[in-house]
């Protein structure tokens, strides 16, 4: 697209050429990634595309990348194969151009949030997933924010509800979400208790955790007579009887994921059961899937720019390393968050 004095237009161009990007052409562990010479994403009329300075590391990314458990595949993402060959969802960069609908953003502006296909220079992002990037944060520590602070901050104000006063134990306090969920508990002024394991203790009370519970010395997860208002299971794959114990009669657990390895249901058994029993038992039994929306990135803004929430990075590896780093979340070594530094 062209203005009427025959330059050319730099809100609707996509820019025509190659890109460096990790693919995959099959459904695998981390070997099946390899850095690959690709064209360059087009954007359509609602969307923007991000010169990628930084892409966050998530398990989703893992799930995506080996097709499990298998309901993924038919989530639309391919049966046998991937249909798109870039992984990575959550990134931090410059708008480089916009589609003809966009009036939000312009070239230049930074930006972090959700789109696909972020392990690459360029993702097309709709502008839905996309906020300013914190003024305060580094490109990669805003990389680090979208997905695991949408979950964090979904799962502690919408599921939790947690309010001033509340009694919050946070399982896998030292991970991508957990790091999140434990700063914005405190926010919402609750007394916060971690459970990290033994080499993890430290960052977890250095987040403000008010009591922190190494799961290696203390697996009764020290609720005590009172019992906590809130759990929230980011990690782990503790029964169900385990955490309502922990509770208080009328408590609220809220279950973020499990790990299992199971090809068919991959943990989300668990989740299952609680959706059925929580008819039938006055706790509230909650799951749910992060909604990816621009308003709660600019709550999550704000939170960072008010210095309640600061995102905790492990390491960064540069993008020919991302299987590498996928292997680094996957070993549960991270202190925080992997990022890809682009």
């Amino acid at each position: 697209m062209r203005t009427e004095s025959g330059t050319p237009d730099a809100r609707s161009a996509t820019p025509s050429g190659t890109m460096r990007a990790i693919v995959q052409d099959a459904y695998g562990e981390a070997d099946v990634l390899r850095p690959a010479e690709i064209d360059r994403p087009a954007v359509g009329d609602d969307e923007v595309l991000v010169r990628v300075v930084a892409a966050g590391v998530d398990q989703g990314a893992w799930h995506l990348m080996a097709g499990l458990p298998y309901p993924v595949r038919l989530a639309g993402y391919g049966v046998r194969a991937p249909k798109a060959p870039v992984r990575g969802r959550e990134l931090a960069g410059r708008v480089e151009a916009v589609g003809s609908g966009v009036t939000t953003l312009r070239p230049g502006d930074e930006v972090f949030g959700v789109a696909e296909g972020a392990f690459a220079e360029y993702a097309p992002a709709a502008v839905a997933k996309l906020a300013p990037k914190p003024a305060s944060l580094t490109f990669q520590q805003a990389a680090a924010l979208p997905i695991s602070g949408l979950t964090a901050l979904q799962a502690v104000r919408d599921q939790g509800r947690v309010t001033a006063g509340d009694r919050v134990l946070v399982i896998g306090a030292s991970g991508g979400v957990g790091s999140f969920a434990v700063q914005i508990a405190k926010a919402f002024g609750a007394e916060v208790t971690g459970v990290a394991s033994t080499g993890k203790v430290d960052l977890v009370r250095s987040l403000g955790a008010d009591h922190v519970i190494d799961y290696r010395l203390d697996d009764d997860l020290g609720a005590g007579e009172r019992g906590y208002d809130v759990i929230i299971d980011t990690g782990g794959n503790r029964p169900l009887r385990v955490l309502r114990r922990a509770l208080t009669p009328t408590g609220t657990l809220v279950l973020v994921g499990a790990e299992t390895g199971g090809r068919w249901l991959g943990g989300t058994d668990r989740q299952l059961r609680a959706m059925v029993l929580s008819r039938f038992v006055r706790q509230r039994l909650r799951t749910f899937i992060a909604s990816e929306k621009a308003a709660d990135l600019l709550a999550l803004s704000a939170l960072v720019e008010s210095g309640a929430v600061t995102p905790v990075v492990d390491r960064t590896f540069p993008l020919a390393e991302t299987p590498a780093a996928i292997r680094h979340m996957r070993e549960g070594k991270a202190r925080g968050k992997v990022v890809i530094d682009v």
